[in-house]
């Protein structure tokens, strides 16, 4: 090769580069899964008071990988969940770092262990992570650790006054089968149910961008924004109130619109960054933050705590730097009227 020809050739590479480096942004979100239509309603035989757990990003990977995971995050977050107690666990999808890889689900089975010796049941979404590799390889090593979804890519729990809708956001959330079991579920709440929960991973809001390279981030997606749209009008006339548990972004976030609270927790252990907070965007930090959420349910108000851990000199540091008490529409209303 000639020096010119070197020369006109170090240009395309660096070309090929962003390409490729934008794909691999554009794949990590983009719709990925055969449309599922089977579905399963579990339930929880408890009622209020109780707490549960949502949180997710963990990537359970091999603990030497710390490209992907912090994994010394990740041991201590399911060990703080563990002695908080909760009756549940939603996790929001990016379980693990490799859906094929049956390693990282050992892992999976390894580290969180103590959650199975105390019974604590795990209700998942899932992640653009679950679907890496062979489809058939990644979707036998996930239903078959959650067996009692049955198969099924989206799901509802009852548990005490609440409803979950469980959503896999790498299908369209408001057309197609998920949209029509989505909406027909919204619109036949039960009358007892003070709090509906939506759980997927793409987050509808969040101040995290693609364009931010240097720290890494995702956009919300036109299907998650529309899905966002139909659940704040439901809201505006709905007796329950509407909470959205949401991931991919490896921080935390908390926004509020038309009603509805949405929680962006993606702080379960992959690799996080600090992101440029949105002026509404209801917690402003320009920290990383390993997380969980204790979700802490009572008649007709449910508490929701950031539990924030930094690791220094091998030890766990835990604080509670966000907080908030959400009501049922109802009763708020009637509390307003009080005062």
């Amino acid at each position: 090769m000639s020096e010119t020809q070197r020369r006109a050739f170090v240009p395309l590479i660096s070309v090929s580069l962003v390409v490729i480096a934008v794909s691999c942004l554009s794949n990590c979100t983009r719709k990925t899964s055969a449309l599922a239509t089977t579905t399963t309603d579990l339930n929880q035989d408890i009622q209020p008071p109780f707490r549960f757990v949502a949180y997710g990003d963990t990537r359970f990977n091999d603990p030497q990988d710390t490209q992907a995971a912090n994994a010394a995050v990740r041991v201590a977050l399911v060990q703080a969940i563990s002695d908080a107690n909760p009756a549940f666990i939603c996790f929001s999808g990016d379980i693990v770092y490799n859906g094929y890889d049956k390693n990282d689900w050992d892992v999976w089975d390894r580290e969180t262990s103590i959650w199975k010796q105390h019974n604590i049941p795990v209700y998942p979404a899932l992640g653009n992570h679950e679907f890496h590799g062979d489809l058939k390889t990644a979707m036998g090593n996930y239903f078959g650790h959650f067996s009692a979804l049955k198969n099924s890519h989206y799901y509802s729990v009852r548990a005490g006054n609440t409803l979950l809708l469980v959503l896999d956001s790498s299908q369209e959330e408001i057309v197609g089968p998920q949209g029509e079991w989505l909406l027909k579920k919204l619109d036949h709440v039960p009358n007892d149910v003070d709090f509906v929960f939506v759980m997927l991973h793409h987050p509808p809001y969040t101040s995290s961008s693609e364009s931010k390279l240097s720290t890494g981030g995702h956009e919300a997606r036109a299907a998650e924004q529309a899905l966002a749209k139909v659940l704040e009008e439901k809201q505006a006339h709905a007796p329950f109130r509407i909470v959205v548990f949401s991931g991919h972004v490896h921080n935390y976030e908390r926004h509020e619109h038309g009603g509805v609270t949405y929680f962006v927790s993606g702080g379960g252990g992959a690799h996080a960054y600090p992101i440029q907070r949105a002026p509404n965007d209801l917690y402003q930090s320009h920290e990383v933050n390993y997380h969980y959420l204790l979700v802490e349910v009572a008649k007709q108000q449910a508490k929701i705590t950031m539990n924030r851990v930094d690791i220094s000199s091998g030890k766990a540091i835990w604080t509670q730097p966000d907080s908030v008490t959400l009501t049922k529409p109802q009763a708020a209303a009637a509390q307003s009227a009080g005062n």
